[in-house]
């Protein structure tokens, strides 16, 4: 295995002659505010509010986050519930989309950048809701600005990259940029994103999405599960340039993608409608192009060429290049009659070989000598692509000198016919065109059959490990989950310098409700608590239970007063339950220890630990109440 890969070089060190992307206006003031450290909610929500369109945004991604709970109405209330490391990225990325769509390269699509941007950012936000790898805002932002390399280069070197944009001798283009630029839009995309502080696992996973094995992480590790999330993500936004008769082969790979991360085609399916419409949402709020795809399910059943009714009807789909019409018409009817081929015909190179990308034959015949492109380099051509290397390629030629017919063989032919081509060799040379072409078709089922086979063993693996980390009575994270959640965020908020704060939480008198009324009633407690606290908290938050009656919540990028009074409505929502006993109803209260990492503390035990202290300390209080810890001293709030 290799070693993890590092993030790419800084904007110092790749020293971008032109000018780039930045945030203007109020998302600039907000991203300078933001850096200080004495810098308050009210303060950022007074400058958001000089921009009514952010402040539209951040309000809906505000309740998108509360997954139905209270809907959040002023623009206060939605950057505490979003926090300021979210509201300062979100702000960049809104800037960006505003003032970034148009520019001065001519050979750059500018509608269609952000238009396949924002549908990254929303299936990042819709299939990092079922792969947890990080914070919603951090998933929808990695996702829209994961190309962003690109549009530096188009608005640092205009002129440059629009030549070499349209010079499409190589399909790697990051291989073109360096060659002529000395960067390629993965590291630029790294080195912007690095400066405008996002967090380095964001950085990392757009700066290796392409190509995500080469990145060399872990396998399963949280990197390589934002990497390939990102990666699935880029290709379902791929979707919207799909050819409709190519789309039901390319969902077939996404769907192993998806595989590969523990998603059926089930949820892929459902996960991608609801990216869908959210896009076209989003596209409305920020005035970027969206499509009218149809539903993934609809998109699945398309029919590729290979299995259309032309092609069906005829054993081969060949491709006749010979430049003389008085010899092509006749052996284009010959070879309609030999088997009932469908025969495709040009009289030149190039035109065959924009007629071989269109229509996808699996024989070509050609003739040696061709005007313009001839025989050889049409062959070469083709053959240079991953597609044309599966092709049977049969070159007509009047030279049977060994010289001569190594020649051909070398340009990639696979056979030869002796011109003037007769039905007896034209039968023989099929004959063997077909066994290739069957032996072709055997192959792609036998991948296809493959493919299914690892999805399928990857979500099993999938299913396994979610009933290993996760608690079967209640559905949260078990203990085991939650200790990784928490090693987690306690990185994470180590190496960015966030707040990190954690609930330990306590069901009152849970062992005389056992007691009283029965397991199964002591059972039906655990899970609407846990139904209750799963709904109070935000996406970001993990909630976890750790032990009988105990629960832990980790807030990450939460200061100690918000989480305070987010423990308080925590309470609040579990004493409004009311539980069915079968002899009366039963009020259930919890007590609440809360705890902040602090910067003596040696690692996230120490943070759980406090916590801990806090909930004992609650609980001799007298129970219903919250508790805080912090500087060694406790501190207890009324029931």
């Amino acid at each position: 295995m290799n070693a993890p890969a590092s993030v790419a070089r800084t904007l110092e060190q790749l020293a971008i002659q032109g000018e780039l992307p930045s945030p203007k206006g109020v998302a600039l003031a907000i991203l300078e505010l933001c850096r200080r450290e004495d810098t308050t909610l009210p303060e950022v929500a007074r400058v958001a509010q000089a921009d009514p369109a952010l402040c539209g945004r951040l309000l809906r991604l505000a309740n998108m986050a509360s997954r139905g709970g209270r809907p959040v109405a002023a623009v206060p209330e939605a950057i505490q519930h979003l926090g300021l490391a979210a509201v300062r990225r979100l702000a960049l990325g809104f800037s960006l989309v505003e003032h970034c769509s148009t520019g001065a390269c001519p050979g750059f699509d500018y509608p269609r950048f952000w238009s396949h941007s924002l549908l990254m950012a929303v299936a990042m936000q819709e299939l990092g809701s079922v792969v947890q790898a990080a914070a919603p805002d951090e998933l929808f932002i990695c996702g829209l600005l994961a190309r962003i390399g690109r549009l530096g280069l188009a608005t640092a070197y205009p002129a440059e990259y629009a030549s070499l944009l349209a010079d499409a001798a190589t399909d790697d283009l990051a291989q073109r940029e360096q060659e002529r630029l000395g960067v390629d839009h993965n590291e630029l995309t790294a080195a912007l994103l690095l400066d405008w502080g996002l967090p380095k696992p964001l950085v990392e996973s757009a700066m290796f999405h392409q190509r995500p094995d080469d990145a060399g992480f872990p396998p399963d590790s949280r990197a390589w599960r934002l990497t390939h999330l990102l990666h699935l993500a880029a290709r379902l936004a791929d979707l919207e340039h799909i050819v409709e008769t190519e789309r039901a082969g390319y969902i077939g790979k996404l769907v192993e993608l998806a595989g590969s991360l523990g998603l059926d085609a089930e949820t892929l399916s459902a996960l991608t409608d609801q990216a869908l419409l959210l896009w076209r949402e989003w596209g409305k709020l920020l005035s970027v192009q969206t499509a009218d795809l149809p539903a993934f399910a609809e998109m699945a059943e398309v029919k590729d060429v290979a299995a259309t009714p032309l092609a069906a009807a005829h054993p081969l789909r060949i491709l006749l290049v010979e430049g003389n019409i008085a010899l092509r018409l006749p052996l284009e009817k010959l070879l309609e009659r030999e088997g009932g081929n469908a025969v495709l015909s040009a009289g030149e190179g190039k035109l065959a070989l924009a007629l071989a990308l269109q229509d996808l034959p699996q024989v070509v015949i050609v003739d040696r000598y061709l005007p313009g492109m001839d025989g050889l380099e049409f062959c070469r051509a083709l053959r240079a692509t991953e597609w044309g290397r599966t092709l049977y390629v049969l070159m007509m030629t009047t030279q049977v000198a060994e010289g001569a017919l190594n020649e051909l063989f070398d340009a990639g032919a696979d056979d030869y016919l002796l011109k003037p081509v007769t039905a007896r060799d034209l039968r023989v040379r099929l004959r063997a065109a077909e066994r290739h072409v069957r032996l072709q078709m055997d192959c792609a089922e036998d991948r296809a059959r493959l493919r299914r086979l690892t999805a399928e063993l990857a979500i099993a693996n999938r299913r396994l490990e979610h009933a290993a980390l996760t608690d079967s009575l209640t559905e949260l994270p078990n203990r085991r989950a939650a200790m990784t959640l928490l090693e987690q965020a306690w990185c994470a908020a180590t190496r960015a310098g966030h707040s990190l704060a954690a609930m330990m939480i306590d069901i009152d008198h849970f062992k005389r409700i056992n007691d009283a009324y029965g397991h199964a009633t002591g059972d039906s407690v655990l899970r609407e608590v846990a139904q209750a606290l799963r709904a109070t908290t935000r996406r970001e938050d993990s909630v976890c239970r750790v032990g009988g009656e105990e629960f832990l919540v980790v807030c990450p990028d939460t200061d100690l007063k918000a989480t305070l009074h987010f423990a308080d409505r925590l309470r609040g929502a579990v004493q409004s339950l009311r539980i069915e006993t079968g002899r009366g109803i039963e009020r259930i209260t919890i007590s609440v220890g809360v705890a902040g990492r602090e910067a003596d503390m040696t690692g996230m035990e120490a943070l759980v630990a406090a916590a801990d202290k806090a909930l004992y300390a609650a609980k001799h209080a007298g129970r219903n109440r919250t508790c805080l810890s912090a500087k060694g001293k406790v501190l207890c709030g009324n029931s």
